[in-house]
């Protein structure tokens, strides 16, 4: 990324590329006021994303569960990703996208006919260090309080703030969640836990958001032969587990060493993992180019 990007990157408002500086949306905004809206974040390694299409049909997904029409195609929000990245000098970057129902007067009830407001920025991909791959993450766990449709990757998202401001004062780099004793993810993550060579990943299901690296993992394992079960998976099979990994688009797939300051299996990163690990370095650099549709033929 370019030093006149770093310092006053480009970013998409409604129609417009222009510098974050001059972006501007209005206080009646319901994304504002409300948190009434849906966003994504999509990786991408110099310009190929890591299953960008996915993370657009989740968006879809998304935007349908609040009853939001989706302003634009795949192929415009493609385009759109596109000009976006390359106006900021391309390399290894996060796509965020964030799309509001609108603006309007200060009410519960969304009026219909609103014209959404959709923000588009990048940011440079942030994934682990190689240390954190070598030596493993430290968490805590902690009781999942959130509301029960946590499969909307909704920006409503003050409950999974809370639960990590929470986990970092007491030490954690992420936190493990269970509801009703069983686990559900972290705050920003999905996780799974592997016993005796399985690897045991809770059911996509409202309580969890249904993650893209999430669902490549569990891909990767099912082709290459490595056991896996889907199902609730129990506080005491997680305390017994002989590994646990936690992952997302900028967090990829990494291993948990410590939980509440016990370690987890050996206290190292476990073999299975490294399996996953290669398996996922793998796919990453046969990542397919990204489309050439321009933005002015896509829309």
């Amino acid at each position: 990324m370019n030093a006149q990007a770093l310092c006053l990157p480009t970013v998409y408002l409604n129609g417009k590329f222009l510098p974050i500086e001059e972006a501007k949306i209005s206080p009646l905004d319901r994304g504002f006021i409300f948190g009434d809206g849906v966003y994504e974040v999509i990786p991408y390694y110099d310009g190929r994303g890591l299953r960008a299409l996915e993370h657009l049909k989740r968006l879809q997904r998304s935007l349908d569960e609040l009853e939001i029409a989706n302003p634009h195609s795949i192929e415009t929000w493609e385009a759109i990703i596109g000009e976006l990245i390359e106006r900021n000098g391309g390399g290894n970057v996060g796509v965020y996208i964030q799309v509001t129902r609108g603006v309007a007067k200060r009410d519960f009830p969304p009026p219909p006919g609103l014209t959404q407001t959709v923000f588009l920025m990048v940011n440079p991909l942030a994934t682990p260090k190689p240390e954190t791959y070598e030596k493993g993450m430290s968490c805590v766990s902690l009781d999942d309080n959130r509301w029960l449709r946590c499969h909307v990757k909704a920006t409503a998202l003050l409950g999974a703030v809370l639960l990590k401001h929470e986990g970092s004062k007491l030490g954690g780099d992420e936190v493990v969640m269970f509801r009703d004793g069983y686990l559900t993810e972290s705050s920003a993550s999905n996780i799974a836990a592997v016993k005796n060579g399985v690897i045991l990943c809770p059911p996509m299901d409202n309580l969890i958001l249904g993650g893209i690296t999430y669902e490549l993992m569990m891909e990767l394992a099912r082709k290459n032969g490595l056991p896996l079960e889907v199902r609730r998976v129990h506080r005491r099979e997680v305390r017994a587990a002989d590994e646990l990994w936690i992952m997302s688009s900028t967090k990829e797939v990494a291993p948990i060493v410590t939980l509440d300051g016990k370690p987890v299996g050996n206290g190292v990163p476990g073999p299975v993992f490294k399996k996953m690990r290669a398996l996922f370095e793998d796919y990453k650099r046969n990542l397919p180019a990204a489309p050439s549709t321009s933005l002015k033929a896509a829309e």
